[in-house]
């Protein structure tokens, strides 16, 4: 692989969310370095599953790990960054839990088969928090169903709602638009099959879904949105076996053109788990089958597809960032 390469990374600190049930963790608690958390990565890592993370600021060779009981994916920094929403699976199935970024009591937000779900809600995926951090939103499986369906939840973990009821359509990992009144998803007829991106807004109005043009054929995990709402980038699957980055122009719900963000490594590279770490740069999770870890990285979104990247942080996996 050609590209520059530094170091980025650091620690994170925050406050537990209000009304969640505690759950028997020791969290990994304190800190690394010294670092306060302003801003960074939250991610797990594959050999043990736990949730970590790392400030812009400080050594992203010693993340903070706040969770050690393994089985956590998906983790997603709240807006204001005091906290780290995540799915924990289990014996029982899942749960979205939290757990402050400065280490500490872990807590359940929402398990499978809450009452409050009528239909049965099991298979927790991909949460994230609202702009004014006062929900979630997921991915779930509603009752049997093979597909998959979005849902919403306070975060004292009142109020589920789901919020593409009756779909004949499955949907992977949500981001919010800037004002909180919608999220963006991959749509398609099946995790594996997210061929369009679909926004949906919150209030139950219609959704709008758009293809992903000649060039991508389908989403592999994720559509994140920018800062200002007029952006869009995720983690394209062409014809070919590799994943690659895109960013498309997001204009009243829908997705324009796709052109590609990085021009880097080889023919079986995956560039997955795209988020926006400023205005004009991205983070995503890069591996290639040559071996090695999976790290996040780093690039700018320019006119031209860029071949130099740099590494934020190593053996790390679906990651997140914030506060944006």
């Amino acid at each position: 692989m050609t590209g520059t390469r530094y170091f980025v990374g650091g620690l994170l600190v925050v406050g537990l969310l209000g009304g969640c049930e505690p759950f028997e963790d020791d969290g990994g608690g304190g800190g690394v370095g010294g670092v306060r958390f302003s801003k960074g990565f939250a991610f797990v890592r594959e050999d043990d599953r736990n949730v970590f993370v790392v400030d812009d600021a400080g050594d992203p060779n010693s993340p903070q790990r706040l969770t050690s009981t393994g089985g956590a994916y998906w983790p997603s920094v709240s807006k204001d960054g005091r906290s780290v929403v995540f799915v924990q699976r289990g014996g029982l199935g899942t749960s979205l839990l939290t757990v402050p970024t400065t280490g500490g009591t872990v807590a359940t937000l929402f398990s499978e088969n809450d009452a409050a779900c009528a239909r049965g809600c099991t298979n927790f995926r991909t949460p994230t928090f609202s702009p004014d951090g006062r929900g979630v939103v997921f991915v779930f499986s509603p009752g049997n169903s093979s597909l998959t369906s979005l849902g919403r939840v306070n975060t004292d973990g009142s109020g589920f709602q789901e919020l593409t009821p009756n779909s004949v359509v499955a949907y992977g990992a949500p981001s919010f638009v800037p004002n909180g009144t919608a999220v963006v998803a991959p749509t398609g007829s099946g995790l594996q099959q997210l061929n369009q991106v679909a926004y949906v807004p919150l209030s139950g109005g219609a959704i709008i879904a758009s293809s992903l043009g000649n060039d991508v054929g389908t989403v592999a995990n994720r559509v994140a949105v920018s800062p200002d709402g007029s952006q869009v980038v995720l983690d394209g699957r062409g014809s070919s076996s590799s994943v690659r980055t895109y960013v498309g122009a997001l204009s009243g719900g829908r997705l324009g053109a796709l052109r590609r963000v990085t021009s880097y490594g080889g023919a079986s590279a995956q560039e997955t788990w795209p988020v926006w770490t400023g205005a004009s740069q991205v983070g995503f999770l890069f591996a290639d089958s040559a071996g090695g870890d999976p790290g996040i990285y780093r690039s700018t979104v320019s006119a031209a597809p860029s071949n130099s990247v740099t590494l934020a942080v190593p053996s790390a996996a679906e990651p997140s960032y914030g506060p944006l």
